[in-house]
């Protein structure tokens, strides 16, 4: 086997095996404590940049399918799994994940202790990292320089590598209720389905589109009966326009939901601040509390950033009051957002989430409640 090396900014270094394509990748290294639904993970525009170390130690088992991609694309700069998976075995399996990284050509690394680099990620926060096999496999201080040469995630604006080049609509299921624009900032497939089966028709928008655009998004001279902010990778401080879209849309009353990414960019039309943190949550067992009624859900999460403020209380915006309605009882980080003087509403987690838990589908609904209300 090709040895492999993962070098973080700190100087640490972990050697390994090749695993996937070979060669250099650089990016964030982030951990992600998910068991399963790797696929998934790969190909969510979030991780777009980010070198995701998986902390469960056996990967690959299920192989790789044709239906569960969440883009089109394997979406990470680089994958670390400690054991993987010699030979899949899943009926719905057409191919190895070594297989499918190479394809792709994404490096990875396996043989490692993945749980002793997770540790110095929470210890000492998700940083810079490189992962080098094959040709770009030289000493440490060469591979450590290249590692502090590149950009840091703080201050990236990286939703436009991975929005839609074209707007594209996604049907609803049965009967058309509800006609919404996605400002996709990264979204998952899973998304439009999901407001399909409430029976809405969504017309999924690039992130450059114009205010004009997101509010006649289907060009028929119709507004939308909502808009739906996605899930991205980056830093929010960096995306003034989907910020000012927000906005506009505020102000013009239509009913808005944004997740993840969405969550943040709300935060920040509200005149609400973001910041980077330590090391993010990324998994599919992160609780929630819901302060309106005292509810706990599990979630699935995929965020470096934050928006701040105290959890549950209630702070004025240029749009009227805004609960600070979720947070997070591992660490007292705020998980949504609801606007009581506005119809619009925000989630820190993923409700799509595939796979993952399906304690906070019920948003969705929530969303068509407010649609309906019109």
């Amino acid at each position: 086997m090709d040895e492999a090396v993962l070098v973080l900014e700190d100087g640490s270094v972990h050697r390994g095996e090749a695993f996937g394509a070979l060669g250099r990748t650089l990016g964030e290294a982030v951990f992600t404590t998910g068991m399963t639904g790797y696929q998934e993970t790969l190909t969510d525009p979030s991780y777009h940049r980010q070198i995701v170390v998986a902390t469960a130690p056996h990967i690959g088992n299920t192989g790789w399918n044709d239906e569960d991609d969440e883009s089109q694309a394997i979406q990470v700069a680089g994958y670390v799994v400690r054991d993987p998976a010699r030979r899949p075995s899943n009926w719905r399996s057409r191919r190895s994940l070594t297989d499918e990284l190479a394809r792709q050509g994404v490096v990875g690394l396996a043989g490692i202790d993945t749980r002793a680099v997770t540790r110095r990620l929470r210890e000492a926060g998700s940083m810079r990292a490189g992962l080098f096999s094959g040709e770009a496999l030289t000493d440490t201080t060469t591979m450590r320089a290249q590692v502090l040469d590149s950009p840091e995630m703080a201050g990236a604006d990286l939703a436009g590598a991975v929005t839609t080049r074209e707007p594209y609509t996604v049907p609803a299921t049965g009967d058309t209720r509800f006609r919404v624009a996605a400002l996709d900032l990264g979204i998952k497939a899973n998304t439009p389905r999901m407001l399909a089966e409430r029976g809405a028709e969504t017309r999924v928008l690039p992130s450059t589109a114009t205010i004009d655009e997101l509010l006649d998004p289907f060009g028929d001279g119709r507004a939308p009966d909502g808009v739906f902010l996605s899930n991205g990778p980056g830093d929010p401080a960096t995306a003034n326009h989907a910020v000012e879209l927000t906005a506009e849309v505020l102000r013009r009353g239509v009913p808005l939901f944004g997740i993840c990414f969405g969550n943040q960019i709300l935060a920040r039309a509200l005149g609400l601040g973001t910041y980077k943190m330590r090391y993010g949550h990324r998994g599919i067992n992160v609780p929630v509390i819901d302060h309106t009624d005292g509810t706990v859900a599990i979630t699935s999460q995929n965020h470096g950033f934050a928006v701040a403020g105290e959890p549950g209380a209630r702070v004025d915006s240029p749009f009227g009051t805004v609960h600070l309605s979720h947070s997070c009882p591992n660490d007292g980080t705020v998980e949504g957002l609801t606007c009581e003087g506005v119809p619009a509403f925000s989630v820190q987690y993923h409700p799509e989430a595939a796979a993952g838990p399906h304690d906070a589908a019920d948003l969705f609904d929530r969303f068509a409640t407010l649609m309906g209300g019109r």
